[in-house]
């Protein structure tokens, strides 16, 4: 028992003694807190006072700058106001000046223009003293000479008329007379001499082929079973067969002429084969292709070699060998450029200049032609984008693009090409036309000849290539027989088109009858 109260009395005084210790505890934790938070704001007082002192100063420089850039300004300010002041001074004392130049000068107009009015008011008067003595001279004139001023007037028009009609017609005959002497031997021998330096043959193509059959009876078979062969080669090339009743000959109708030629190989090869179904007939188109387009590469090959031209882009002899095919009025257009291209070059080397461009440019002046089917536009139009395309020089492209007279020839090589290409083409035999066209271009030739006042009868002769005008002689003298010729050619070259040249002959006959009885 006692233990428990000592043990007892030990625990409560333990717990007394941590009782005081805490207490004490807390009051030391809180002495010192005081003393810490004491001096901090005595640290924090002493801070912002510091601060305030840092911040007046600042203040105080601050100012100081202020001014010192206000009154900078004010000068700078001061001083352009200054400037401006003297600019507008020296403005106002330059106005003033021309002010007064001008006054001067409105003072000189104003003094010249009463001068010039008091010269005009004299002008007018001598004018009408003038018109007096003129009205009095010609009263004198019309009494003297019968006519009246307006007779007169018609007179004399009617003299110098006649005079003028009459000095025209002989500088004109001056003139022909000493171009001819100068310019058309020389330019006679040139021609004359490239003509006779060429021989090239003349191949006529028309626009159809004839095929031989060995018998009637390959027809049948051409036809096949519900008509799947002739379908199949019309399908594959582009080509109309014709079985009409003609013996042992089949046609090939198209227009393009490389397409023909492949129907027309691949049909002969079919028909020494004897096989003709479909699956023969394509492998057979397809082989006849081949060989035309290493015809086409071997012709273009020949005439850039017999023409002597080179350096020309592969694509532009395919074209040129395309033209093997195609034709123009019955003539063969490849031989045709092959032509023009020796013409051009003999004529150029004639002249004394450099005969390469002139052949290159007539070796490709109908280059648009190889594939005028194909492409829109003309085959003139076509041949100057070929040309563009693969980097030809502006001279030959101009040389094809005026070989027709759409432009203008501006250079010797485009002259040569035109006068070429009419040689070549007007030569006797070269081209044909229809008879209905040739008939619609006489009666057309006539009817521009006829047009004229005076004309009495003209005669298309020489199949086309002259007209005889017969004129009235009561109306057409022999000064008017000149100028009536050239007013006739130059109608006939704006309304006709026509190849080479037409001759006007005008033909004045003066006749006289009497009978003796």
């Amino acid at each position: 028992m006692n233990l428990a109260v000592a043990v007892i009395l030990i625990v409560i005084a333990l717990a007394v003694g941590v009782g005081v210790g805490v207490v004490a505890g807390i009051n030391i934790r809180k002495n010192t807190a005081e003393k810490e938070i004491g001096s901090a704001e005595e640290e924090a007082k002493k801070i912002v006072a510091d601060a305030i002192k840092t911040a007046e100063a600042k203040k105080k420089e601050y100012v100081l700058e202020g001014k010192d850039e206000v009154h900078r300004f004010r000068n700078e300010s001061e001083k352009e106001i200054a400037d401006r002041r003297k600019e507008v001074q020296r403005q106002e004392r330059r106005i003033q000046q021309k002010e007064e130049t001008l006054d001067r000068k409105l003072d000189n107009m104003e003094r010249k223009e009463d001068k010039v009015a008091k010269k005009l008011k004299e002008a007018e008067t001598r004018l009408e003293e003038v018109e007096t003595i003129k009205k009095s001279q010609f009263e004198m004139l019309e009494k003297i000479s019968g006519y009246t001023a307006e007779q007169a007037k018609t007179y004399l028009l009617n003299q110098l008329e006649s005079e003028l009609v009459h000095e025209k017609s002989v500088k004109i005959m001056e003139y022909n007379e000493q171009l001819k002497e100068e310019a058309d031997e020389k330019a006679r021998n040139i021609i004359s001499l490239a003509i006779q330096r060429l021989a090239a043959d003349q191949v006529a193509e028309a626009t159809i082929s004839v095929v031989p059959l060995p018998n009637d009876e390959m027809k049948g078979r051409i036809i096949g079973r519900e008509g799947r062969n002739i379908r199949a080669i019309e399908t594959l090339t582009g080509v109309d067969l014709i079985i009409d009743d003609t013996p042992e000959a089949i046609t090939l109708s198209c227009f393009e002429p490389v397409r023909r030629e492949v129907a027309r190989l691949a049909l002969e090869r079919l028909i020494s084969d004897g096989r003709i179904h479909p699956a023969r007939i394509e492998e057979m188109v397809d082989k006849a292709k081949r060989d035309v387009d290493a015809t086409i590469k071997h012709e273009g090959e020949r005439a850039v070699l017999e023409a002597g031209v080179h350096n020309v882009h592969p694509e532009i002899v395919k074209l040129l060998g395309r033209l093997r095919y195609r034709t123009s009025y019955g003539q063969n257009v490849l031989n045709h450029s092959l032509e023009v291209s020796y013409l051009a070059g003999m004529m150029a080397s004639e002249l004394g200049i450099d005969p390469t461009i002139a052949k290159r440019a007539g070796l490709l002046h109908d280059i648009g032609k190889s594939i005028d089917h194909e492409v829109e536009g003309t085959h003139i139009q076509i041949g100057v984008d070929i040309a563009r395309k693969y980097k030809e020089s502006d001279a030959v492209i101009h040389a094809i693009h005026a070989h027709h007279g759409d432009v203008e020839a501006k250079t010797i090589v485009a002259c040569l090409v035109q006068a070429a290409d009419a040689l070549s083409a007007a030569r006797p035999g070269a081209r044909r036309e229809n008879v209905e066209n040739y008939v619609k271009r006489l009666q057309k030739l006539e009817e521009v000849a006829s047009s004229f006042d005076g004309v009495e009868h003209t005669f298309a002769i020489q199949a086309g290539r002259e007209v005889r005008v017969m004129v009235k002689p009561e109306i057409v003298n022999d000064e008017r027989m000149i100028p009536l010729a050239r007013e006739i050619c130059k109608k006939i070259e704006e309304e006709l088109e026509y190849p080479g040249q037409i001759k006007v002959n005008i033909i004045r006959e003066s006749r006289a009858s009497e009978f003796a009885k």
